[in-house]
């Protein structure tokens, strides 16, 4: 089965028009747009995005602002350790690669916060190598178009890799092309619950519809709560702190949620994850914050 054959003509003229996939977006774009869509839906990140590029254009700029800044730009985007794991691998990159972001596989990983997606996505889409992309949108295509099965299996690194660069051009500029393209499709046509599969430009070959489209029978992962957990309540504490200039009291942070013991947890564990700095006045203030003498 040749999916690119389809799917790169499909995406040409199907494709989001967003401002990480446009010619001039430059690695530092790149990157910084895979670590905002980890969990994070496209719409909910645009305005950031925009936002953090005009404030932080390149690493270095990142670098040099404090991390309770990025905390602060990071807002309503959720996970914000990955605003401080952001702005360290900016300050790798500016202390290691002089400032430019590396463009190996390899020196990708050594970045703090890049894992095996994300080296691989700022590989293929800022550099434009052939290397496997795998998200949950191009293992659902896989598992349907190739393996015929509704769903995915549960994810296995080595496995899904090795599937995905089995199915890649061999040239690398159509193989950069054809991850983004079949990523997009999965986002966009090939979904998890209501597939399109009437318009499906891969309707004659998916083997998924061939057999019957039958109904996925492994394991389903159960959705994660939020309301109430002490994930909603870190988010509460921290929003006290974005929508302050300064340092706040624990009487503030009191007022964000009436159970002592839940705020107390969550408290000391942002304080562990390095979001809040407690100060020796018993105040708390986002990371970098320097108090005045």
């Amino acid at each position: 089965m040749d999916l690119a054959a389809t799917l790169l003509p499909w995406y040409a003229h199907h494709a989001r028009k967003l401002p990480w996939r446009e010619a001039d977006a430059g690695p530092w774009a790149v990157l910084v747009s895979e670590f905002m869509l980890q969990q994070t839906p496209v719409a909910r990140v645009l305005p950031v995005y925009a936002e953090w590029l005009t404030r932080w254009p390149t690493p270095t700029t990142l670098a040099g602002d404090t991390p309770g800044a990025a905390v602060r730009m990071w807002g309503k985007l959720g996970y914000p350790r990955r605003a401080l794991r952001l702005h360290a691998a900016a300050t790798v990159i500016r202390d290691r690669f002089g400032g430019s972001v590396p463009s190996e596989v390899d020196q990708l990983l050594g970045l703090p916060g890049v894992g095996e997606y994300t080296a691989r996505a700022v590989a293929a889409f800022a550099f434009g190598q052939r290397v496997p992309v795998v998200d949950i949108n191009v293992r659902r295509v896989v598992a349907r178009a190739v393996h015929g099965q509704a769903q995915a299996a549960p994810p296995s690194a080595r496995r899904d890799m090795a599937e995905v660069q089995a199915i890649l051009p061999a040239a690398a500029a159509d193989a950069a092309r054809f991850s983004v393209a079949i990523m997009e499709f999965g986002a966009l046509t090939c979904t998890a619950r209501r597939p399109a599969c009437s318009d499906c430009p891969l309707h004659s070959q998916c083997a998924w519809l061939r057999a019957g489209s039958p109904t996925y029978t492994g394991p389903v992962a159960r959705p994660q709560r939020f309301t109430g957990t002490d994930r909603q309540v870190r988010g509460l504490l921290l929003d006290v702190l974005r929508e302050t200039d300064g340092p706040v009291s624990a009487a503030a942070l009191d007022v964000a949620w009436s159970e002592p013991g839940q705020r107390a947890r969550a408290l000391d564990s942002l304080v562990a994850d390095g979001l809040i700095d407690p100060l020796s006045d018993g105040r708390y203030a986002l990371p970098g914050h320097v108090t005045a003498n």
